[in-house]
């Protein structure tokens, strides 16, 4: 497997309404919602406007020149919105791609990324069930609040 990270180009911006669909948890048995969900005022704060805010950060895994995940950033009022100086993140690989380490790298990348830009946190909302949340630990995050279905975790950085 060839993987690269990289930044998202200016012109693959429509790639979040597809990694942001993907990112959508679906328990074993559901099923999945209609890909319209992500029009929702709810969710479409991911990606409209992306790239003007100064938080607005997007890096991309191309296996073999396809882009199968992508990891970013935005101040927003999301799901795992703790602060508005603290960054939420939204992530996603194509099925085929998961268990394979990609996202832990591209959550790693993204990491340094904010640091360097000068953050001091970072937070995300995770469905309980989510197998992802070992990875989040793993790479530093910590819950600090909960609801009945998800956690809401921050890194500090």
């Amino acid at each position: 497997m060839n993987l690269q990270i990289r930044k998202l180009r200016d012109d693959e911006t429509e790639l979040l309404k597809d990694f942001l669909y993907e990112a959508i948890f679906i328990p074993e048995g559901m099923e999945p919602p209609d890909r319209s969900i992500i029009e929702r005022p709810e969710l479409s704060l991911y990606y409209e406007g992306f790239g003007d805010g100064a938080a607005d950060n997007c890096l991309v895994a191309e296996v073999d020149g396809k882009v199968v995940g992508a990891v970013w950033t935005r101040i927003m009022n999301d799901y795992g919105h703790v602060d508005d100086g603290i960054p939420s993140f939204a992530i996603a690989l194509y099925k085929d791609y998961r268990g394979k380490g990609i996202g832990t790298a591209l959550m790693r990348e993204m990491l340094d990324v904010l640091r360097a830009q000068g953050y001091i946190k970072a937070s995300l909302a995770v469905q309980k069930m989510n197998y992802a949340v070992e990875m989040y630990e793993a790479v530093g995050f910590r819950t600090v609040d909960e609801n009945a279905e998800e956690f809401i975790m921050v890194c500090d950085l």
